[in-house]
């Protein structure tokens, strides 16, 4: 696999053995351990502010392309995709960095994956920081058809499941795709905007229609966004295509089923919840009731940090505001460090 994403000035790029997955990753600095789990269309890329904001503040930021994704890939198996895999891939990442202990940070899809492995494996993750999705423990039914009940067979979700058909329609023309996707979702994208400006309705895909027809093509790219980083999600998808993503989502009823043992479970570490408020996930109906209970399903969980006028793309949208809620935060947890992690 070749390299296809440019240089980003102070930031190592490496591939390390993680379990047996050759994982792609990007790190700067060193002290105690930050990891960095992007979201879906993304890739490490997602966290390049951030990874350079906490290495000049004294952490070690990790942020790998996870399975399935760009220069990782990953296996064929729609099964080898769970949750329990991609948690299974933090803790070998860790450990193939000698690291007992780290804090994770997940947006959009890497949201659930640091939610679910701080779940899991407490006594290995320090604290959890989610960005814009928040921790939603397992309940009582099966999502896709919990998604078809409400929403109709024409959510992305849904239409997600159809092995090969998304696959081919997002690789058809990847620039226009990260385009039309990364415009369309933030703050001032153009899709389902309402009269403030923020999005108002969800993806939903049209009879016979695809995906990135609920992604108009904007007039202009937003300011956050440049045509060199629509490039380089281009260029870093290249070579895996977007099926080994698209099958995070076609294990959601899989997963359900895979952690009934943590039906209701709470997440037990210090945790942080930030996103935008003009997000689509924040204004998904209920939403905004939701956040106001996750303090019940995350009891160490500090005052959500909302960010106006912020999107989707939260950290590449607010770098600054999210680089230093997430920096407040880890402080915040000096006095909780192991030795180890105090050296």
């Amino acid at each position: 696999m070749i390299q296809t994403v440019p240089d980003v000035p102070g930031i190592t790029q490496r591939f390390v053995d993680a379990g047996g997955l050759r994982m792609h990753i990007a790190e700067a600095g060193s002290g105690p351990l930050v990891l960095l789990l992007h979201g879906f269309p993304e890739s490490w890329y997602s966290w390049r502010h951030q990874i350079i904001a906490l290495a000049e503040a004294g952490f070690h930021a990790v942020a790998p392309d996870q399975r399935g994704y760009c220069q990782t890939g990953g296996p064929g198996e729609i099964g080898q995709y769970t949750i329990l895999h991609l948690a299974g891939d933090v803790i070998a990442l860790m450990d193939a960095l000698g690291e007992q202990r780290a804090v994770l940070a997940g947006h959009d899809w890497g949201a659930p994956v640091a939610w679910h492995t701080a779940l899991f494996r407490p006594d290995r993750i320090r604290g959890v920081i989610g960005l814009s999705v928040p921790y939603r423990p397992r309940g009582s039914a099966i999502p896709v058809e919990a998604m078809r009940a409400r929403i109709g067979d024409g959510f992305y979700m849904v239409y997600f499941q159809q092995p090969g058909v998304a696959d081919a329609e997002l690789n058809r023309d990847r620039t226009a795709t990260f385009r039309r996707v990364l415009s369309s979702a933030s703050g001032t994208g153009v899709a389902g905007s309402s009269a403030d400006g923020g999005p108002s309705r969800l993806p939903i895909v049209p009879p016979g229609g695809g995906f990135l027809d609920a992604c108009p093509e904007p007039a202009s790219l937003p300011p956050w966004l440049t045509e060199a980083d629509i490039d380089a999600y281009a260029a870093q998808y290249a070579d895996a295509g977007f099926t080994g993503p698209l099958n995070w989502y076609r294990n959601l009823d899989r997963n359900w089923e895979l952690t009934a043992a943590w039906q209701h479970a709470p997440v037990l570490v210090p945790a942080l919840y930030l996103a935008g408020e003009q997000d689509v996930v924040v204004r998904f109906p209920g939403a905004r009731e939701g956040i106001g209970r996750l303090a019940g399903a995350a009891p160490l969980l500090r005052e959500p940090v909302l960010l106006p006028g912020c999107g989707h793309w939260t950290q590449q949208e607010r770098p600054a505001e999210v680089s230093a809620a997430m920096i407040g935060f880890l402080r915040s947890l000096r006095s909780s460090r192991s030795p180890r992690e105090q050296d």
